[in-house]
């Protein structure tokens, strides 16, 4: 058990990791759908998993159109009803396909379960009864981005959507989670990040996420946290010790596809220049379309209202340019 200083010591490390990140709270809901645009309700199986999703397009969208598709990913504390499905709605009045989803344990997804007792032998089914936990709101990176990774593979199955045009958008920590992903997967043709915190951990919160892993492998904390490591003013937990090795910064210098990066002028969660900026920079070094925009008078939360309709706009602008009209990373 930790001392309740140390423990106090290492939430306010831990919150200045984490505030990169987006919560419900500063975000607003999403408002009725433009008049040109549908959406219905889908399920995408992550490892087992079942996710959330809502799948926006336009109105007469059929399997003849071969329309572009774009992900939408949320950041820390962020679900389809308050982030990503008011995005995906103004991508789909633009001609997109969009998908936004929750991600497991979060919004409308179902939970991770984990066991609460000794599993017993399986039967002639390969079926137990367990007592389990059904664990909730924990960012958890890799699982993150597995998330991301099988609702793209959803979407490959979708009729009237084209394949070789696969977008992702993502905001605050999705926006470090969809520069991971691009670098990871080369179905990724265009992407579009914004307020992006590119999952940083500096000297203190590495050895505590080392310490976290250690705890957790001989049993001596829960595997998943729920009632420990909680940053100040974020909903939800973050499994430290699963961020270890997870550094999207590093990853852009894997990337291929176009990124622009939007950031706001006044960053008061992290240093912008150390996040979006140096991925921007990186990219720019290897020769793959980048941009870096900055709206100007707002801060990180602005990014969800008064600078809404600009961003927006650059990403529809961007994702024209590289995803629509398929012009190439050259």
């Amino acid at each position: 058990m930790w001392h309740k200083q140390h423990r106090l010591t290492w939430l306010c490390v831990w919150a200045v990791f984490c505030l990169a990140a987006s919560t419900a709270a500063a975000q607003e809901k999403q408002p009725s759908l433009p008049d040109n645009v549908q959406k219905r309700a889908v399920v995408i199986w992550s490892e087992g998993t079942r996710l959330a999703g809502d799948l926006y397009f336009p109105k007469g969208w059929n399997k003849e159109d071969n329309l572009p598709v774009i992900v939408c990913c949320n950041g820390w504390g962020g679900t389809k009803q308050n982030t990503t499905g008011r995005v995906a709605a103004r991508l789909a009045k633009a001609g997109y396909v969009a998908l936004a989803f929750d991600y497991r344990g979060w919004g409308d997804s179902d939970s991770r379960l984990v066991l609460k007792e000794k599993m017993p032998r399986p039967d002639e089914k390969g079926e137990v009864t367990v007592k389990v936990q059904a664990i909730r709101e924990v960012v958890d990176p890799f699982d993150e981005a597995l998330d991301i990774r099988h609702a793209i593979d959803y979407v490959m199955g979708e009729p009237g959507v084209d394949r070789k045009r696969i977008g992702l958008w993502g905001t605050s920590y999705g926006g470090g989670l969809v520069t991971w992903s691009a670098a990871h997967d080369g179905r990724v043709k265009c992407v579009v990040a914004q307020v992006a915190a590119m999952g940083l951990l500096n000297e203190a919160s590495r050895k505590k996420a080392e310490e976290r892993a250690t705890q957790q492998a001989r049993g001596e904390i829960g595997p998943i946290p729920q009632d420990y490591d909680k940053p100040a003013k974020l909903r939800g937990y973050g499994n430290l010790a699963k961020m270890i090795g997870y550094n999207a910064l590093e990853a852009a210098a894997k990337v291929k596809a176009p990124i622009l990066f939007i950031d706001a002028q006044k960053e008061e969660l992290f240093d912008r220049l150390e996040h979006g900026k140096k991925a921007h920079d990186i990219l720019a070094a290897n020769k793959v379309p980048t941009e870096y925009r900055v709206i100007k008078g707002i801060t990180h939360y602005g990014i969800y209202r008064e600078g809404f309709e600009e961003a927006t706009t650059l990403a529809v602008e961007w994702f024209d340019a590289y995803l629509r009209a398929g012009r190439k990373a050259e």
